[in-house]
């Protein structure tokens, strides 16, 4: 989950959302795209997107994150934010609705970065679900239907107008009382730590000296997962008996065997691949863990 499914990639897994075939960066540095719920799929996989996303939810479902989740039982209005990964499991055959879908350099220009920026609707801890009554629905429903009109037309300042009208919806959800009524998973540290092991499998193979590790410490993996790193450590240790940590420097060596038996690297080029900054860190470490250096099983694989 290093990887955050860009407005590219998307499109290419959901490619009636870009029925307009809109360029990516249709707003001058930014992209921003209104569509209908009907062009999305039943169930997501649990990962982070590289985009802002407003929903109109007109069906039922499951919104998956790391250790809660909540059923959308009724209307709901959802923000989504790069930060934050979630997976999403349909439950009614209908789903309907809209998205409205845009990039952080669309909503910089000027006195709109703050806006979202400081919103408690994007930001971490907030709460992003909003359940609607029917006379919400019906407002905004009409405020999406005038996106998708203004998406597709020619008006030369429709972008400004586009501003505007997602400013209308955060300002209707900032009126109404965020949903509550969220439950744990019932093993969450379980859960987190398959979402855990799953997202240290994704770092690995290293494909080339130029590629490294993003990910090595047990902080970077909290925030990649969105939970407080003590969280983190605590189901880690609960379900595996080994820290997070120790989870991530056994999976380093596993790597650094891995190459130093399959590649031709010189070992100041596997430190830096797996995240080092200095290669006698690496030494030192790989030292540690094994009792031997790189260089001597190197030398003992040839």
């Amino acid at each position: 989950m290093n990887h955050s499914e860009s407005v590219k990639e998307f499109y290419d897994r959901v490619p009636a959302a870009n029925h307009l075939n809109l360029p990516l960066n249709n707003a001058g540095a930014g992209h921003i795209n209104v569509y209908s719920r009907t062009a999305c799929s039943f169930i997501t996989s649990y990962s982070r997107r590289d985009f802002y996303k407003i929903s109109l939810i007109i069906g039922t479902g499951t919104l998956h994150y790391a250790d809660k989740w909540i059923e959308i039982d009724r209307p709901a209005l959802l923000f989504s934010n790069p930060t934050i990964p979630y997976s999403w499991e349909a439950g009614s055959e209908v789903q309907d609705g809209w998205f409205c879908l845009f990039t952080e350099a669309f909503i910089q220009p000027g006195q709109q970065q703050g806006v979202f920026q400081e919103s408690p609707l994007f930001k971490i801890g907030g709460n992003p679900v909003y359940f609607v009554d029917e006379e919400q629905q019906l407002e905004i429903s009409s405020i999406f239907q005038k996106m998708m009109l203004e998406i597709s037309s020619d008006y030369h300042q429709k972008y400004n107008l586009l501003h505007t009208y997602l400013h209308l919806l955060i300002h209707q959800a900032m009126k109404m009382i965020p949903a509550e009524n969220y439950r744990k998973h019932s093993n969450a540290a379980s859960r987190i730590t398959t979402l855990f092991k799953e997202l240290l499998e994704r770092q690995f193979p290293i494909d080339s000296p130029e590629a490294a590790l993003k990910l090595n410490t047990a902080a970077a993996y909290a925030n990649s997962l969105s939970v407080h790193v003590n969280h983190l450590n605590r189901a880690v240790k609960e379900t595996t008996g080994k820290t997070t940590t120790e989870q991530i420097a056994l999976r380093i060596i596993q790597e650094a065997r891995a190459l130093l038996q399959h590649t031709a690297w010189n070992i100041s080029e596997i430190a830096y691949s797996l995240g080092f900054d200095n290669p006698a860190y690496f030494n030192n470490f790989f030292k540690r863990m094994t009792g031997s250096t790189p260089k001597e099983v190197r030398n003992e694989l040839v």
